[in-house]
């Protein structure tokens, strides 16, 4: 059976067309008209990916996002209306891993699909075999390499979305390096965005808001101006 993929859109034509080429392009597909449909749905299996419409009445498409991201470790890819950058914004904040834009290309689509899923299927946990230990201090937080789990000096758990995950690990594993935005996006395997892809800033700002003591005054991970971030562990702040 192919790779499940839910899609919730209110718009029966678009659900159905979607289903139909997903299907002949060896996927299982689920469908859910709205936020109830979508919950049942994962109740019964968790999907590799939802893709979401934004615009729906009831529960709007953001709202379920941060639904399902708090809950499952799936992929989610947006789709929004045709130059809306509010959109768009909101949906990586809240940890959607791509968007697209209505009216999209079946082909495009397909594309966006693929590559979420090859991010997602290229995770594997970090080794400690050579030497790195499983629990990094990272800022006022410590990062499990191997559960994924990022937590507050008290030891309570940070909601951490995959994405987010790969940038810190990666920024980890270069300390004192400056990593241009071209550069996290080859080492986050997220090679085919455009390399001057703002969402890059976006989840910085966002693990800036969860590790930093002062969000606004990073010491952990830096901005270095015209080149790109650097992380700069705790024994060199």
């Amino acid at each position: 059976m192919g790779t499940r993929i839910l899609v919730v859109d209110d718009d029966r034509v678009v659900r159905e067309m979607l289903a139909q080429y997903l299907t002949e392009h060896g996927y299982e597909v689920a469908l859910a008209d709205g936020g109830e449909a979508m919950r049942a749905e994962l109740g019964r299996a968790v999907p590799a990916v939802v893709l979401l419409d934004v615009r729906m009445p009831g529960s709007d498409g953001l709202t379920l996002a941060r639904h399902v991201r708090e809950h499952y470790d799936v992929g989610i890819i947006m789709v929004t209306a045709a130059g809306d950058v509010v959109d768009r914004v909101a949906g990586l904040e809240v940890g959607a891993d791509d968007y697209i834009a209505k009216p999209f290309d079946l082909r495009e689509l397909r594309a966006r699909l693929k590559s979420v899923l090859r991010r997602l299927e290229a995770k594997a946990p970090p080794s400690t075999a050579a030497g790195q230990p499983r629990r990094i201090s990272v800022g006022k937080c410590s990062l499990d390499l191997l559960s994924h789990q990022l937590c507050d000096a008290r030891g309570q758990e940070i909601p951490i979305t995959p994405m987010e995950f790969d940038l810190l690990r990666v920024l980890i594993e270069h300390p004192n390096q400056v990593l241009s935005r071209d550069r996290l996006l080859t080492l986050t395997r997220n090679r085919d965005r455009d390399p001057f892809d703002r969402s890059i800033d976006i989840r910085i700002a966002r693990l800036r808001s969860k590790v930093e003591d002062d969000p606004e005054r990073p010491r952990a991970i830096r901005t270095v101006r015209g080149a790109g971030y650097m992380y700069v562990p705790a024994e060199r702040l």
